[in-house]
């Protein structure tokens, strides 16, 4: 091992990575499009990396190891992956003669190829980060096929800042995993541990060569309650740390276990010989003294501080935590309860939300402030009381604030009954819906959105800062419209939506709507890959002063005979893909934004409109790491988005919408939700969704995706006539629905409707086999 070095007294888990202006997402693609070079991709991926570690040390991250390596160019789960060479055979030969992976051959495993869909992508943890899952089978080969941790390393420390490198844990890695599909059934990737550990002690001893201190591994999956049983993760984890405690060569390990509690796991590391275990003691709880006990002399990092959200820490509160546990171990540091890659860099740069509204707030560089002052706390309590009496102070004047409490919206959710969540049976429903549309067999349509092009983005930004008139940019979206009605019209699609062109984005959007709310300007948070989104800020009670939706779809049902999709995003996922106010449990927040939602339904109705989709892709997202936690989650959610729907006619067919999630997990949350038609991503899993269906017997409308939108491999029309086969074996056809697994904001037109067209051929063709039958 190396020369022991003190873990740092203030760190944080990790730091947001495409830039301060999204520099990484413009950089890769660029790249991607042939723009720029690699040395040129790499050159801006160096700026980045060495302004993060820079910054973090100007924050008061000055020890060495305190600034974690988190870097990545798409994900940190493809990254280990890539380490670990673990490429799935149907890719081909993608390890060069040296048997590294390229940086072209990673990208081909996050964005496929034109014969292969990428690596499966779904929700890491509970946040709408994405990761994509590895593959792997009793024939993956394991061996040390990238050295680009070693070399970021070495790039931040020839300037002078000695980095933490980062990789995902064994443990985690192999329970995150999913079979390839050369593996027999019951196959379980956490049996080739043994095969992946010599590559991870290789890595250490790379890692210590190069002069690394401390090297981070992440291991989240334990916080969460796996099928797999507990002893054999136990065992697992037992023996991960045994080896490579025992490495001969060696940086100081920490172990990280963000998002909840280990509970039951952490005898496993306690007793192991890693030198630092990171618990997070902001969302789990604080364990007991004899819990803790079997620490010794290892240093335990207190996430104290939550990375996953923005509100200001109460630190009062996580002084008191830091007693606690201070009481029980003989080393004590501080961190967040998770890597802030989950919340945006800076809040002093936020210059158009209000001054009380940011001093509530903390963003990545504020929560590296608060970590600092807190081990200051350990060291002098003294030095801190200012800051401590500070955001108590502020703590309560947002109690207190304006429109924190609405007195009437308060009112109205507590004259709710149970009739306001339950609508008609769904065999009465169905009869008036079929009345009411007439619509063919296998009907087609699309999820909501359409590709926002350049000139619509350039005509929103012309407009916000007034160089379009109101009236000049309405003219420009409705044109787009028609554009878009147009284009599934003549490519024969059953029911439309109006492209969303208005839209920034499917949750900003209604933010900017409602009471309430307020939106950042550059809060860009990484969702995916070079996908960036920027949360809004859900501070206070929920209200609808006007409609938001009824005058685009009004005059999108204008240009057409055919039915047009009305289209919300659900309460449930503006909760997820918000920063949501800490005050008040989440269901309340939740019905105060189902009641919005249920008056903007009744005026489409009034409008016109007999096809409404309320989009809940966020769903699985939100549900607990426990199984415990769960029950009550479910049943909140599930009910507020009863809230918003129940109130439409039998004649009105309720859509939503799911993607990247285990569905099998919450099928009967599902069906709860009583929609009349659901659509769910099905394409990049190979319609692995349609068995859980079928065991489950679900009774309503259902489109499973059959056109993966988030790479841009177009899918040829014998794939998707394929996927519709196997779709068809198992749901029955009156109840199959045809779509692409999501909306259609992010692809080109060119390949967009190179797609819709073969999903309609295809489904023409399976159309017609289901006559024949």
């Amino acid at each position: 091992m190396t020369a022991q070095t003190p873990f740092p007294s203030a760190s944080l888990l990790g730091y947001p990575r495409i830039g301060r202006r999204r520099e990484l997402k413009k950089a890769v693609e660029a790249y991607w499009a042939g723009r720029i070079d690699a040395a040129a991709l790499d050159a801006a991926a160096k700026e980045i990396q060495l302004a993060t570690a820079k910054r973090l040390v100007e924050l008061g991250l000055d020890e060495a190891a305190a600034v974690p390596g988190t870097f990545s160019y798409y994900d940190q789960v493809l990254d280990a992956t890539a380490h670990l060479g673990a490429v799935p055979a149907r890719f081909g030969q993608l390890l060069d003669a040296d048997g590294q992976l390229s940086l072209d051959g990673y990208f081909t495993l996050a964005r496929g190829t034109k014969d292969q869909q990428p690596l499966e992508m779904t929700k890491w943890f509970d946040t709408n980060y994405h990761y994509l899952v590895p593959e792997i089978g009793p024939e993956t080969t394991f061996s040390l096929s990238s050295r680009r941790i070693v070399e970021e390393f070495e790039f931040a420390l020839a300037h002078g800042i000695e980095t933490r490198p980062y990789i995902v844990g064994p443990v985690t890695y192999l329970l995150l995993s999913k079979a390839s599909d050369d593996a027999p059934e019951g196959f379980a990737p956490l049996s080739r541990l043994e095969d992946v550990l010599p590559v991870y002690v290789q890595l250490l001893g790379e890692l210590a060569a190069a002069g690394a201190h401390w090297v981070q591994l992440d291991e989240p999956a334990l916080v969460v309650d796996q099928d797999t049983p507990a002893d054999e993760i136990q065992a697992a984890v037992a023996r991960a740390y045994e080896v490579l405690a025992a490495a001969p060569v060696r940086p100081q390990i920490l172990v990280s276990t963000p998002y909840g509690s280990l509970d039951g796991q952490l005898g496993a590391l306690t007793a192991s010989n890693i030198d630092a275990l990171h618990l997070d003691v902001f969302k789990g709880a604080v364990p007991s003294e004899a819990a803790l006990a079997g620490l010794g002399e290892k240093t335990l990092v207190a996430g104290v501080v939550d990375g996953h959200n923005i509100w200001r820490n109460d630190l009062a509160a996580s002084a008191a935590r830091l007693d606690a546990l201070k009481a029980a171990v003989g080393t004590l540091a501080v961190s967040t309860s998770t890597s802030t890659q989950h919340v945006p860099h800076d809040v002093a740069e936020e210059t158009k939300l209000s001054e009380q509204l940011k001093s509530w707030l903390a963003f990545a560089d504020q929560k590296a402030v608060e970590v600092t002052t807190l081990a200051a706390y350990l060291a002098d309590p003294a030095s801190a009381q200012a800051a401590i009496d500070e955001a108590s102070a502020i703590i309560a004047s947002r109690a207190v604030a304006e429109g924190v409490r609405r007195e009437e919206v308060r009112a109205r959710l507590a004259a709710l009954t149970d009739a306001d969540f339950n609508r008609s049976e769904y065999t009465i429903r169905e009869a008036a819906q079929e009345a009411a549309l007439q619509l063919p067999p296998l009907p087609t349509t699309t999820i909501g959105s359409f590709p926002q092009t350049s000139e619509i983005r350039s005509a929103r930004a012309r407009n916000t800062k007034g160089e379009l008139s109101d009236e000049q940019y309405e003219q420009l979206m409705k044109d787009e419209i028609k554009r878009v009605v147009e284009l599934q019209e003549e490519l024969g699609y059953d029911v439309l939506v109006h492209g969303e062109p208005e839209r920034n984005d499917m949750v900003q959007y209604f933010a900017e709507n409602l009471e309430g709310f307020d939106v950042t300007v550059h809060g860009w948070v990484q969702s995916y890959g070079s996908r960036c989104t920027r949360p809004s800020i859900l501070w206070g009670d929920v209200t609808r002063s006007a409609p938001i939706t009824v005058a685009w779809a009004e005059y999108a049902q204008s240009l057409t005979e055919k039915p047009m999709k009305g289209m919300l995003t659900g309460p449930v996922t503006i909760l997820a893909w918000s920063f949501v106010r800490d005050d008040q449990p989440l269901g309340d927040t939740a019905n105060q934004v189902g009641l919005a939602l249920r008056d903007e339904i009744a005026d489409l109705e009034a409008a016109g409109i007999k096809v409404i989709q309320v989009d809940e892709p966020a769903l699985r997202e939100l549900l607990p790491l426990r199984r415990a936690d769960q029950p009550a989650y479910l049943k909140w959610s599930v009910n507020s988005f009863r809230l918003a729907t129940a109130g439409a006619g039998d004649a009105t067919q309720i859509h939503t919408h799911l993607c990247y999630s285990e569905f099998g997990v919450i099928i009967d949350a599902i069906d709860g939700l009583d929609a009349d038609v659901t659509s769910i991503e099905a394409a990049r899993s190979r319609m692995e969704v349609v068995h859980d269906l079928e065991s489950h017997g679900f009774g309503r409308g259902v489109g499973p995706g059959v056109y993966d939108i988030h790479s841009p491999r177009v899918p040829g029309e014998a794939e998707v006539t394929e996927l519709l086969r196997t779709a068809v074996e198992h749901v029955p056809a009156r109840q199959l629905w045809v779509n692409p697994d999501c909306g259609l904001k992010t692809r080109g037109y060119l390949e967009t409707e190179e797609s819709l067209r073969n999903l309609v051929t295809a489904t023409r063709e399976v159309r017609a086999e289901l006559v024949q039958a």
